[in-house]
């Protein structure tokens, strides 16, 4: 019988696990057998850290919330509570980025959560706030792509978009 040396697949081996290592301080980037430890440490706290950071960008939001909740006299129990009351499905996250970017959007939601129920007034401020950015949408023609254009231009059935330029393109959307 035939002597199987395995010298090729271990040094491959060897090289892929010291390949992925690279970087790492003193001998965990040098030595096989630490490059090993600490690539197999260094997945398992990427895999938990994938799920803490969940839980961070979470917490995050909320304490911005609550920042903001609390400028406006209501805490931030309070505010969830009356959203949820009034049926207002907004996330955390996007209530975060409105008390930050939208105070005075924020604040019609505060009002909102304050009595409970949805007014008139908001859903009419509500429809302004879409037409203002169905506006702005179409002025910020520009800032898009001209394979983004021809999309829009083909879902409002513009004759000749796919050979059209993109000053040609912002010009026929208008």
């Amino acid at each position: 019988m035939t002597r199987v040396k395995s010298g090729v697949q271990t040094k491959r081996r060897h090289k892929k696990v010291l390949k992925e290592a690279s970087g790492y301080f003193g001998s965990k980037h040098r030595l096989y057998k630490t490059a090993k430890e600490q690539l197999m440490h260094s997945s398992v706290y990427a895999y938990r850290d994938r799920r803490q950071k969940k839980r961070e960008f979470r917490k995050l939001w909320i304490t911005r919330i609550n920042a903001a909740c609390r400028m406006n006299d209501i805490s931030y129990s309070k505010f969830i509570n009356g959203l949820t009351k009034a049926g207002v499905e907004v996330n955390r996250k996007m209530l975060s980025e409105l008390a930050i970017n939208d105070m005075d959007a924020f604040k019609t939601l505060v009002s909102v959560a304050k009595s409970g129920k949805v007014t008139e007034e908001v859903k009419k401020e509500t429809v302004k706030n879409t037409e203002k950015d169905k506006k702005e949408e179409k002025s910020d023609l520009s800032s898009k792509t001209v394979a983004e254009l021809r999309e829009i231009a083909k879902e409002k059935e513009v004759e000749g978009y796919s050979t059209m330029k993109k000053a040609e393109l912002i010009n026929a959307l208008k």
